[in-house]
């Protein structure tokens, strides 16, 4: 009978299965590390890109934040400019008021009523003097009332003034000024608008 050795056979069958196991293994590793650099290459350029896109919009926002900036300064100006043309408005509407406040002044005096002092504090006017009677002061307020110049004209004070010989009543009169012209200006305004 012959005999067959088995064992070498089974030698090389085991450092045969120890070789694949190490090859295996080797290509495990290799492959393990292969995933693990592309996985952090993929995140590495993820975060490289996003912050890319971060800087580009902080540079964004800055640029954003400069206009803001010169828009509120615009508009800072374009309140400066409209309240100095408002004034100059203004100005021009009231440049003829005190010819014309002196002119219904003289308009309105009756006679027997004589002036001593005007004052005139933003559209407050106060005026001053003497009269003959009370009856001139009601003629006076009456035609002051009808004057498209003056409006709320109430009596401030009346009193018998016994230093003169004539016995004249002093008076004070307060009335609020009014621009008729203005009011014409808006009117014509309104009417042109629409």
């Amino acid at each position: 009978m012959v005999k067959i050795n088995l064992l070498p056979w089974r030698e090389e069958r085991r450092q045969q299965m120890t070789n694949e196991f190490y090859v295996m293994l080797g290509v495990g590793v290799a492959l393990a590390l292969l995933i693990s650099f592309l996985g952090y290459y993929y995140f590495d350029q993820s975060i490289k890109f996003q912050n890319k896109r971060n800087q580009f919009m902080t540079q964004e926002i800055a640029k954003l934040d400069k206009q803001i900036k010169e828009i509120k300064e615009l508009e800072s100006k374009k309140a400066g400019l409209i309240s100095r043309q408002q004034v100059i408005e203004e100005l021009q509407a009231n440049r003829t008021q005190m010819v014309h406040l002196f002119d219904e002044l003289v308009k309105t005096i009756p006679n027997g009523v004589f002036l001593m002092n005007i004052k005139q504090s933003g559209n407050k006017l106060t005026v001053e003097g003497y009269a003959q009677s009370y009856a001139r002061i009601s003629d006076y307020m009456d035609q002051l009332k009808s004057s498209e110049w003056f409006n709320k004209v109430d009596v401030v004070l009346i009193q018998n003034d016994d230093t003169l010989s004539s016995h004249e009543q002093k008076f004070k009169l307060s009335a609020n000024l009014t621009n008729p012209n203005k009011k014409k200006d808006n009117v014509e305004g309104t009417g042109d608008a629409s």
